[in-house]
């Protein structure tokens, strides 16, 4: 089944492939029904879902990435390691209920990808490396299960195997891959006392040596490295992708107003995510200067290879989803429900802010405020006994609204940078923040 649902779908795409390339990328256009699409689209769905739910662990974890071998008339699957990639993958999939994802990040905490030391994740489960002399090793019993092989240790031929020794056996030394093997099995099948026993146990042979060196599984680096993304190597960018992640699936549990002990045990794990970043570490445990952007952490030593990563894209994501920044159907809407009271200022301040036309705009902020800017336009957060924001215009008025968010209009005037807002204040009830 797998391997007819890979054929057609293989062929499918080849088929458009070949249609587009051979139109000369004409852009003709043809019609096709809304009811037919979304038969289309359900079908894809139905089939991800499938997906998903047919790679959950029974840990609570997902499987990130399948090995896939053909065989015969059909496709087989094993699994690699737990990884950290396929749990935020799932968390952001949106196909999770609030407790579905709950168990994930418990699952998560509690599993082999967590580094207690740096209150972090790893990308994978940490290992044990075979030692250069027990690599490329045969079992005794495999060995004596095979005509082939014992023949050709009583021949001294060592085409395929040899003998040390201490009486190990080990595959030729000269092999890099199995097609090398291949190449000396066709060999042996020319030598008419080998030809019958090699057209026998081939696969047999194959087998063995895929058995002895994994070469399936082989990740690169990932798998024989100990720094960058390698063993027990923390790599700060898939943290930050986390951290989005599970704020995603906080949001969503406030969102459908599910039990308050799922949404706190989902915040608890939000901010503890979040603590292991860099940034709130001192350099004692950070091994550098937090302020800085680093790649990765090795097990061995402190945060390693620094530079502006891919990280800095979702860390600011996740300070907009903090600050309560939402868009909903085209409109801007302030809910902090995440935003911690603690980050509101205990004594006054002043801030200075670039206006769409480039000119500085100082404005004294008062105590139990925050500011922040969106498209330029300064907003100020006030703690306030109710829930209300005052829109200020350039021209000089203002207006009142009974709401966290504006309408379409005016938060076009905001997304276009029309420069006709001067300035959005929103009072917020304490309830309001974490």
């Amino acid at each position: 089944d797998r391997k007819r649902i890979m054929d057609a779908l293989g062929q499918a795409a080849s088929e458009y492939r070949f249609q587009v390339y051979n139109s000369g990328f004409w852009g003709k256009k043809r019609t096709h029904s809304m009811d037919g699409l979304r038969k289309f689209t359900q079908v894809c769905l139905d089939f991800i879902e499938h997906s998903i739910k047919a790679n959950k662990r029974e840990d609570a974890l997902f499987h990130a990435y399948n090995l896939m071998s053909v065989e015969g008339t059909g496709v087989q699957i094993s699994y690699l390691p737990e990884m950290l990639e396929g749990q935020v993958a799932v968390l952001s999939s949106g196909f999770l209920d609030s407790s579905e994802a709950l168990h994930i990040l418990n699952a998560l905490r509690n599993s082999a990808l967590y580094r207690p030391d740096q209150q972090s994740y790893i990308l994978y489960p940490n290992k044990e490396l075979p030692k250069f002399l027990e690599k490329n090793t045969i079992s005794k019993e495999k060995v004596a299960h095979s005509k082939l092989l014992i023949q050709l240790l009583q021949d001294s031929n060592f085409q395929i195997i040899n003998q040390d020794i201490k009486g190990g056996y080990h595959f030729n030394g000269n092999f890099h891959n199995a097609n090398d093997l291949k190449i000396a099995l066709s060999l042996l099948a020319k030598n008419h006392e080998y030809k019958d026993l090699v057209a026998k146990e081939s696969d047999a042979i194959l087998h063995i040596f895929e058995e002895v060196f994994n070469h399936k599984s082989f990740t690169g680096r990932s798998g024989t490295f100990f720094a960058f993304e390698g063993l027990g190597s923390i790599y700060w960018h898939m943290v930050s992708k986390l951290h989005l992640a599970s704020q995603e699936v906080c949001l969503k549990a406030i969102r459908d107003n599910v039990d308050s002990a799922v949404v706190a045990a989902l915040v608890s794990h939000y901010q503890e995510i979040g603590n292991g970043i860099g940034i709130h570490k001192s350099p004692a445990v950070y091994g550098a200067f937090p302020t800085d952007p680093y790649s990765h952490t090795p097990m061995h030593r402190g945060a390693q290879q620094p530079g502006m990563t891919g990280q800095v894209k979702e860390d600011i994501l996740t300070r907009i989803g903090e600050l309560g920044v939402m868009m909903n159907e085209g409109k801007l809407e302030f809910q902090p429900t995440l935003l911690n009271r603690n980050e509101f200022l205990i004594e006054e301040s002043e801030v200075n802010f670039v206006t769409v036309d480039g000119t500085d705009k100082k404005i004294q902020l008062e105590k139990g405020s925050l500011a922040f800017s969106v498209c330029q336009v300064p907003v100020i957060y006030t703690i306030a006994i109710s829930n209300q924001m005052d829109i200020h215009y350039i021209n000089g008025t203002s207006k009142t609204l009974d709401s966290l968010a504006l309408d379409a209009i005016e938060s076009q005037k905001i997304f276009g940078r029309m420069g006709e807002i001067s300035l959005i204040k929103i009072y917020l009830t304490e309830d309001k923040l974490r």
